[in-house]
């Protein structure tokens, strides 16, 4: 499907001179992984073992490009529609289609002609290593999926991997993001997150917004656009540090602190609080390479047969989406006995300072 090359209708001339500068940067000045200049867009956790093999089976070429921040992909996605954000050279999209199988379908979505150009030449290599085609590469902008041919309630999940803090306009970015998702759907992306809100100066800096920090979101301001577009309750799945290594980065920027989160939500009507009706829910060790426990967030661990309390919103999450055949939940919503205790007194304050949703 041949698409237009243009922006988005309406942007403003910053939007457009940051959509240049990341084209750009990652079409023409960096030529591999090793020319980035912080951890910010490369991940030092290693893979699960189902990942890293899939992962061994993706072209060379197309790992060599990657400039993720981490491991963005979630459980469960046998026969799933995914729809992989600013895909650059497509590492994670044929990751994916390996996990999703074939009667599942994976679409990768990116502005930068020259990442793309890599991920389609090797688009036969791999159908015949998989022994099936289930990906396609469509060039756009993700604060516009509708351009990109991504229909209404069409996609199962949506990841992306240090991608949203590239954007300029990222309320569009979610609101497109929910628009296209099933109901039920999922949201699971890694990405880097700020301390505290950054000068918009710094989006002049080509090399700063590159390497993925000048477009950082302030964790709490991640929260308040997520609840604008309709998800009042997002989890951290995982948290890890970023450091600024290189000098000139440090002089310009190093007064923020930043990390590198892997974040999951879901299009669901939930609630702004964690509230308590009573339901249980028993995880059955049927989730693919989670036969003992299955981690819905950083403090959520269903160990397998093992009974556990949870909020109303945790209910949702397992039982009214792609997850619901690997649980029981016992209970409904027609007594509620007051806010759920999610978390200890004392890891209350750290829990606040997620990146974004209610108690839990």
């Amino acid at each position: 499907m041949a698409l237009d090359n243009a922006a988005p209708a309406g942007d403003s001339p910053v939007t457009e001179s940051v959509k240049e500068s990341v084209k750009e940067y990652y079409g023409r000045v960096l030529a591999s992984s090793a020319d980035l200049k912080t951890s910010a867009c490369c991940t030092a956790a290693a893979p699960p073992p189902h990942i890293a093999a899939a992962l061994g089976r993706v072209h060379e070429e197309v790992l060599d490009r990657f400039y993720g921040c981490g491991s963005p992909i979630p459980p469960a996605l046998e026969g799933a529609t995914v729809l992989d954000l600013g895909c650059g050279s497509g590492r994670d999209a044929y990751a994916l289609a390996q996990l999703v199988g074939p009667s599942g379908r994976i679409i990768g979505v990116d502005m930068t002609e020259e990442q793309l150009a890599v991920a389609r030449r090797h688009q036969d290599w791999h159908a015949e290593r998989f022994g099936y085609a289930n990906v396609e590469f469509r060039h756009g902008y993700i604060e516009d999926l509708a351009a990109a041919g991504i229909a209404d309630a069409s996609v199962d999940v949506v990841v992306s991997n240090c991608v949203v803090n590239l954007s300029p306009d990222k309320p569009r970015v979610l609101a497109e993001i929910f628009r296209v998702l099933k109901p039920g759907g999922e949201l699971y992306f890694s990405d880097i997150f700020a301390h505290r809100r950054l000068p918009a100066a710094l989006l002049d800096d080509p090399v700063l917004v590159g390497e993925c920090l000048a477009g950082a979101l302030y964790t709490e301001d991640f929260r308040r656009l997520l609840e604008r577009s309709g998800c009042l309750d997002a989890r951290t799945v995982a948290t890890s540090p970023v450091t600024l290594d290189d000098p000139e980065i440090q002089r310009k920027i190093g007064f923020a602190t930043f990390t590198s989160r892997t974040v999951r939500a879901f299009k669901l009507p939930l609630e702004d609080r964690c509230e308590d009706y009573g339901q249980v829910a028993v995880y059955h060790g049927s989730i693919p390479w989670h036969p003992h426990a299955f981690d819905l967030d950083d403090h959520h661990r269903f160990h397998t047969g093992k009974p556990m309390l949870v909020c109303g919103n945790t209910a949702d999450m397992i039982s009214a989406t792609r997850y619901a055949p690997h649980f029981t939940v016992t209970g409904d919503k027609t007594t509620h006995f007051g806010l759920f205790p999610c978390a200890p007194a004392e890891q209350a304050p750290a829990a606040a300072h997620g990146a974004g949703g209610a108690c839990c």
